[in-house]
């Protein structure tokens, strides 16, 4: 299995007098090689050009090292929602779709950062910067399903904006970790990834009762509720 985009990276030793940034840039190859598991601390040394105790100048472990890449790729991650949410603009769910476009783009274009993400293990909870990276990055698309279930027909039972948004993340991670990867392995589709995410989201939405054929506006924002990252209720 190779997590390796479909350009393929130099490798780059330590040659800039910058370590801690040739370490991270190994790490990210090996991933990109091998997945987030499939290195190790003297791995990354050897790739960067130095010796195996020079890691230890500023990361504690292997596990420091991945989380430091996880956490660029958390803010990336945000960056790239909060671009595609753009505060629900022109439409809550033309943009509500942009946002599920941005997700599968982001896996497919930084699968090493997703892989250091998502398939690491890494013990999140004991990491409050990368736990705080993730939340901020969920919030996004937790907003954009509180926006979305504010205009759900009046009348009808739905869940919690809460639920909604951890269906639409469900939804959104299975198919960018089964399809959209840039992985070699990936199964073979008939449509996209963004076509078969686009027609989960309609389904689930007509589900719950939303006219799919137009895109109905305005009602007001529902409650915020406190929840934990990537949906962990508090």
């Amino acid at each position: 299995m190779s997590w390796r985009k479909d350009q393929s990276r130099n490798e780059r030793g330590y040659h800039h007098g910058n370590l801690k940034e040739a370490l991270l840039q190994a790490a990210l190859d090996l991933i990109a090689q091998k997945g987030a598991a499939g290195f190790t601390f003297a791995d990354a040394a050897r790739m960067a050009g130095v010796s195996p105790a020079a890691p230890y100048r500023h990361f504690r472990d292997r596990d420091e090292l991945l989380s430091s890449i996880a956490l660029r790729g958390f803010e990336q991650f945000e960056q790239a929602l909060m671009q595609a949410w753009d505060d629900g603009r022109p439409d809550t769910v033309i943009a509500f779709e942009r946002v599920g476009r941005a997700y599968l783009a982001f896996a497919r274009e930084e699968p090493a950062y997703y892989s250091a993400m998502f398939e690491s293990g890494l013990p999140i909870d004991a990491n409050p910067a990368l736990m705080a990276a993730g939340e901020r990055a969920f919030a996004i698309i937790r907003a954009a399903a509180e926006r979305l279930a504010a205009l759900a027909p009046p009348g009808l039972p739905r869940p919690p904006a809460m639920m909604m948004a951890l269906h639409i993340w469900s939804m959104s991670h299975g198919v960018a970790s089964l399809f959209a990867r840039g992985d070699a392995a990936r199964r073979r589709l008939p449509m996209s990834p963004d076509e078969l995410l686009e027609a989960e989201v309609l389904i689930y939405l007509r589900g719950l009762g939303f006219q799919t054929d137009r895109r109905p506006e305005a009602a007001p924002q529902a409650e915020q509720t406190s929840s934990g990252p990537w949906g962990k209720p508090k």
